[in-house]
């Protein structure tokens, strides 16, 4: 593959305390291209709301793994993060901003829109009781290119 200069992939619980371990898991790794400290706080943050989605919709806080594998293209980062949860029946509804299924537990329904506005792509894959793959984009250092 042209460009590939390294790839990760990692498994862990569908538990509320390994969403940090994720977080600083890809930063790390994807500090070898160098990020500003902002555009590593937006890849850590749509990292974070991907895997907290597959703990609190996915697999509704129950047992479960998640699966996380990243790419360096170039100075695009690839980022993967999967579950073999619950899936998402309506892709288009969940990505709408304040949409959530889950009111009660006071979640904002802001996990896509942060993804969208943290990363330069986002795309989803679902399928009910099969799980789902968010794939998320993003070429570091273009704002200092500008």
């Amino acid at each position: 593959m042209e460009g590939f200069r390294n790839e990760m992939k990692m498994e862990f619980l569908a538990i509320s305390s390994n969403e940090g371990f994720a977080r600083v898991a890809v930063g790390a790794f994807v500090s070898e291209l160098d990020p500003t400290v902002d555009e590593l706080a937006d890849i850590k943050t749509a990292v974070s709301e991907a895997v907290t989605n597959c703990i609190i919709h996915g697999y509704e806080q129950k047992e479960g793994n998640i699966w996380i594998q990243c790419s360096i293209l170039g100075k695009m980062v690839e980022i993967s993060v999967t579950d073999t949860g619950k899936g998402i029946k309506d892709i288009a509804l969940a990505r709408e901003p304040l949409f959530t299924t889950k009111p009660e537990l006071e979640r904002s329904g802001m996990g896509f829109a942060f993804m969208e506005a943290f990363m330069d792509e986002v795309e989803v894959v679902s399928e009910p009781w099969k799980g789902t793959c968010v794939t998320m984009r993003k070429v570091i250092g273009e704002s200092r290119m500008a």
